[in-house]
């Protein structure tokens, strides 16, 4: 049998959908936000950093800033100011032994001054991820609740991980 590499495609992405659990559960439109190579994520909440944080040389000094949650307007929608944001997605995603991925920012939101910034998704993770949304346009964004920001892309890694992700944030959010 060929050993599968690469880029998930779409039909890669449907695939894994019959793992139990699923490669992508709770989505909020699973037809819309599967792309070619990867798949929409959505905003479920999103906060602003209230307090600093800290990363020392081990885990035991990480001290992980506080959040304040923002709520959504009766119109579904957010004015955000110019700054960071922690958006936590509604997707909850569970990656087999074999398969990364890498968040990017959908171009739509480029186009307006606003990004994402997220880090690597490792093999072996689940959860229900956060990313970083900044804010640079100077007169602020709109942001609704459900909206689809981030597009993260799947990768075959080029043989199952020995060992998979088990740090602090595995089943985050569930």
């Amino acid at each position: 049998m060929m050993k599968q590499q690469g880029v998930l495609t779409r039909l890669d992405i449907l695939q894994l959908q019959d793992n139990r659990p699923p490669l992508i559960a709770e989505a909020v439109d699973l037809d819309e936000q599967i792309q070619p190579n990867g798949i929409d994520l959505t905003v479920r909440d999103i906060a602003y950093f209230s307090s600093r944080g800290k990363i020392a040389a081990s885990n035991r000094g990480r001290e992980l800033s506080t959040l304040t949650r923002l709520e959504f307007g009766v119109d579904g929608g957010l004015d955000l100011l110019p700054g960071p944001y922690l958006i936590t997605f509604n997707e909850v995603i569970t990656l087999p032994d074999n398969v990364m991925a890498l968040g990017r920012p959908r171009s739509s939101l480029n186009r307006c001054g606003v990004s994402i910034h997220s880090a690597v998704w490792d093999a072996g993770y689940s959860g229900r991820s956060q990313s970083l949304l900044i804010v640079y346009n100077p007169d602020g964004f709109k942001l609704q609740k459900n909206a689809r920001v981030m597009q993260l892309v799947f990768f075959y890694t080029s043989a199952d991980v020995d060992k998979g992700y088990s740090g602090k944030y595995q089943n985050e959010n569930l």
